[in-house]
């Protein structure tokens, strides 16, 4: 993986974007601090808006973008998507307002 300071990706896009084309990835640094990562584009064949997938999908292509950015490592994924499933959101209550209505009446009461 190569490192590229954000002033050389600016005057050498092209070529940059070039090797991640090919399927480089490119670390952007922001004065020596990690900043971005440019990683090739991966094509869905059946993504498309609207377009429902199974629960284990979603869960994979989560845990595959994670483990992408480094953040965790990918163990069993039937199991994740398993966990997933039996943990669900907890749904708002009834006549309960949304978090952007709470947000919206914050701003409305603030003084500032």
């Amino acid at each position: 993986m190569n490192a590229v300071k954000i002033a050389d990706l600016k005057n050498n896009l092209s070529r940059h974007l070039a090797r991640v084309r090919k399927g480089g990835e490119i670390t952007v640094l922001d004065r020596d601090t990690p900043v971005a990562r440019l990683v090739p584009f991966e094509h869905r064949q059946n993504a498309s808006p609207g377009t429902s997938r199974a629960a284990s999908d979603a869960a994979a292509e989560r845990v595959a973008d994670l483990a992408r950015q480094g953040i965790v490592s990918p163990g069993d994924p039937r199991a994740l998507a398993g966990w997933l499933n039996h943990h669900r959101p907890i749904p708002k209550p009834a006549g309960s307002p949304s978090a952007v209505d709470v947000l919206l009446q914050m701003r409305r009461e603030s003084t500032r």
